[in-house]
């Protein structure tokens, strides 16, 4: 018998659901973004720009990179207010490799542990999606980042310089965690780009 896997994560925590958040979302997801100058400053040199929200609702991906499924997620409260977003490829840069492109938490649940929890909600149905790895872009110098995904069990494979982010040229790590009985030797030969000895 067929078991239709869940089109979208579970969220555990009580009072939060999940939605996919589309370009009907755009306004509302730009007024989350306006609320977290501390990130964009940390990662582009400047506040959310006024097309932020459109921009990263479009999907655009790198030249020459593909993935089988971008995903806009929405976490929302009783109240149906965005208390965090997440943004998700699917089999980016190969099969089994997940991106977590931002994972990103409204300032007034900062501490709640709600970050964590959504993490380990998604990495579940990432496996269950066929994932083998999860890989995140961590901008050096946003200490918030640099501190919170290693505790989660990712582990830096290279450092990338001179990466344009918006205002600013950032030094960038590149954090990748097996999550299927992989490993990251195994990552490594599949994503050649990621080994610290490829030009």
């Amino acid at each position: 018998m067929d078991v239709e896997l869940p089109m979208l994560p579970n969220c555990t925590l009580e009072g939060i659901r999940v939605v996919e958040l589309l370009s009907r979302d755009e306004a509302e997801l730009q007024d989350f973004f306006e609320q977290a100058p501390d990130y964009f400053r940390a990662v582009n040199g400047e506040p959310a720009t006024p097309t932020e929200a459109r921009e990263e609702l479009s999907g655009q991906l790198p030249a020459g990179w593909r993935c089988s499924r971008m995903y806009w997620l929405g976490y929302r409260d009783v109240h149906n207010q965005l208390v965090a977003v997440v943004n998700i490829a699917a089999d980016l840069l190969a099969v089994g490799v997940w991106q977590i492109g931002l994972l990103l938490v409204h300032s007034r649940w900062h501490g709640s542990g709600l970050a964590q929890r959504l993490h380990a909600d998604l990495e579940a149905w990432a496996v269950e999606k066929g994932a083998q790895w999860l890989r995140v872009t961590v901008v050096a110098g946003n200490t918030k980042a640099e501190r919170f995904w290693p505790r989660l069990g990712y582990v830096t494979v290279r450092i990338r310089e001179g990466v344009a982010m918006g205002r600013q040229v950032n030094r960038v790590l590149i954090g990748v965690k097996p999550i299927a009985g992989e490993s990251i030797d195994a990552y490594l030969s599949l994503v050649e780009r990621d080994r610290p000895d490829t030009p």
